[in-house]
């Protein structure tokens, strides 16, 4: 049996997911690397030989804990963490965005946690920590990005509930909120709305780093960073919180 701990991450192929891993396996975790893509998976396999497994599955469907019970009962480590970081569409405003898109949205971000964590609920070690990406939207509503914005509140709902659930385990539960981050899908995300604006897509992005209080976007560095601090022993106090990384952008309080 290996005595490494294991991080579970959903959505490892992504932008934050690889980076995410990059840094679970440099605080010393094995990584169980979940995606739907198997190829871009691959890839993460082969950059850390005999410390990333792949995992593909779909996890909007409940085949999914079936898939990851088998991964996670075959590797028979303890599970340290679980990251749940899957992405979903930017599909316009809440007037215009389909109703698929949304519920969609939902069962990706809330269904997908439910489905990993139950996968991985009998491998938790003590201290184990629970791990959800959600994003500034489901906070800050935003005119054109209804399906992220009402699928990252109820996810924050979700993490405080498993926070509850999981307490008396010794096991804590958390949300990471960036802002818009600087990676290629926001990029596409720009260049449609700029074609609806009739403006160029590097005017669209200095809007929205203008909305930032720094000028700037979040980067997947500061969201992996985010994720390895919340390991330390005193991240326990933070437990059912939401943690914001979103470069200044929300005006709200608390």
């Amino acid at each position: 049996m290996n005595d490494r701990e294991l991080a579970v991450v959903v959505g490892a192929s992504g932008a934050f997911g690889q980076v995410i891993v990059d840094r679970l396996v440099a605080a010393g975790l094995d990584v169980l690397a979940v995606a739907r893509d198997a190829a871009k998976l691959a890839g993460l396999v082969d950059q850390h030989r005999g410390r990333v497994e792949a995992c593909a599955t779909d996890i909007s469907a409940d085949a999914a804990i079936q898939d990851l019970g088998r991964a996670l009962s075959r590797r028979g480590q303890l599970v340290r963490a679980v990251v749940h970081g899957p992405g979903v569409v930017v599909a316009g405003g809440i007037l215009d965005a389909s109703t698929e898109a949304i519920i969609t949205s939902v069962d990706i971000k809330v269904g997908g946690l439910l489905r990993v964590v139950r996968a991985a609920d009998p491998h938790l070690a003590s201290g184990a920590r629970l791990v959800a990406i959600a994003g500034h939207y489901g906070l800050e509503p935003s005119p054109y990005a209804a399906a992220a914005g009402v699928a990252n509140a109820a996810l924050i709902s979700a993490v405080r509930q498993l926070s509850l659930a999981y307490g008396p385990r010794g096991i804590t539960a958390h949300t990471i909120a960036p802002g818009p981050a600087d990676t290629p899908r926001l990029r596409r995300v720009a260049e449609d709305r700029a074609a609806l604006a009739g403006t160029t897509a590097e005017a669209v992005l200095d809007e929205m780093r203008a909305e930032s209080s720094v000028g700037a976007m979040t980067t997947p560095a500061q969201v992996a960073w985010a994720v390895t601090v919340l390991l330390a022993p005193e991240a326990t106090s933070m437990t059912g919180s939401t943690l914001m990384l979103d470069a200044g952008r929300r005006r709200g309080l608390p």
